[in-house]
């Protein structure tokens, strides 16, 4: 029996998971599959006669008309990524493979929602320059703060601080009252730290109960001076279960 490839291509199409876009020079869209529904919350109908750029995030308008402007002369773009803007005003991460077919006068793109691998990429990187506990800098990301700011500092003849500290007895307390209540002072620690220094600065947890402060910018010595008195006086405030000292 002789199948009808050409009537059953339609079908095939609205069948993929990935959505399939059919758009003309002036970003027209003409056709696009039952899929697009679940991509970006519009039924077919309510797409097609739009531009397809009116859904696309603002912040990647450019990036992307340049990726169009490739495709239009001939190359094919087969791994670019970009954001859309879904119905209900979410933003949906898209990995697109597109081609202009020179005869029809289209440009034919499949768009695949890529929004989860994303986020997994993204959690990824931060759990990479992390601590996992207090969710501070870690030693990784630490230096590499470090390096950028000697580099700053050298490159506009400004000056930088690096404060050491650590817990007293923090195994005392570890095992007195066990880790559990160990990790909430640690906790503690990491957002009294963060409450005293400005967004340009790093705090860091360097591993067990030590840390780092990178203060940048710095105008004299005397500001170092302020700011460790005001760490110190932060530090005084009560910890539960236990007061600590706190040293460095």
């Amino acid at each position: 029996m002789a199948v009808d490839l050409q009537a059953l291509c339609p079908k095939l199409i609205h069948l993929m998971l990935d959505t399939v876009f059919v758009v003309d020079k002036d970003n027209q869209i003409i056709f696009v599959s039952d899929a697009c529904e679940s991509l970006l919350g519009y039924l077919p109908h309510e797409l097609i006669g739009t531009l397809i750029t009116h859904y696309m995030h603002p912040d990647d308008l450019a990036a992307t008309r340049d990726s169009i402007v490739r495709v239009m002369d001939g190359k094919p773009h087969v791994d670019f990524r970009n954001r859309y803007i879904r119905k209900d005003g979410a933003i949906v991460h898209i990995l697109w493979s597109a081609r202009w077919y020179e005869d029809e006068g289209v440009r034919v793109g499949v768009a695949r929602n890529v929004t989860a691998l994303m986020q997994a990429e993204e959690g990824l990187r931060y759990l990479a320059h992390h601590d996992s506990l207090t969710k501070l800098t870690n030693r990784a990301l630490f230096y590499d703060r470090l390096a950028l700011g000697l580099s700053t500092a050298h490159r506009y003849q400004s000056n930088l601080a690096l404060l050491f500290l650590d817990l007293n007895d923090f195994k005392g307390i570890n095992d007195v009252y066990g880790h559990a209540v160990g990790d909430r002072v640690l906790c503690t620690v990491a957002r009294r730290l963060e409450g005293c220094v400005r967004e340009t600065d790093t705090v860091a947890r360097m591993g067990g109960d030590e840390f780092t402060v990178l203060l940048t910018d710095i105008k004299s010595a005397h500001a170092v001076t302020e700011k460790v008195e005001q760490i110190l006086t932060v530090m005084k405030a009560g910890f539960e279960p236990a007061t600590l000292g706190f040293g460095g």
